[in-house]
């Protein structure tokens, strides 16, 4: 029965452990992308759309693999 248990909560707790970490990962990236983008180029003031919506973007992908990772790992960690 705790095999049952095990497999059948394993992909809820990382679904859960994914969603609570994805949106500070998104926003902590964003801003040091952000950051690294002012840095590299200091003549720019403000950002325009494409430029926010590839940094965004990027932020995304990185915080979606870097969560869902973590998350599954540390669920694998904690429950064998």
């Amino acid at each position: 029965m705790l095999e049952l248990y095990k497999t059948f909560h394993q992909p809820v707790w990382t679904i859960a452990l994914f969603a609570a970490l994805y949106f500070p990962i998104k926003k902590i990236l964003y801003q040091l992308y952000m950051k690294k983008f002012f840095k590299d180029n200091p003549n720019k003031n403000e950002l325009d759309e494409v430029i926010k919506t590839k940094l965004n973007n990027r932020a995304r992908f990185t915080s979606i693999l870097l969560s869902f990772v973590f998350s599954y790992l540390y669920v694998q960690n904690v429950f064998y």
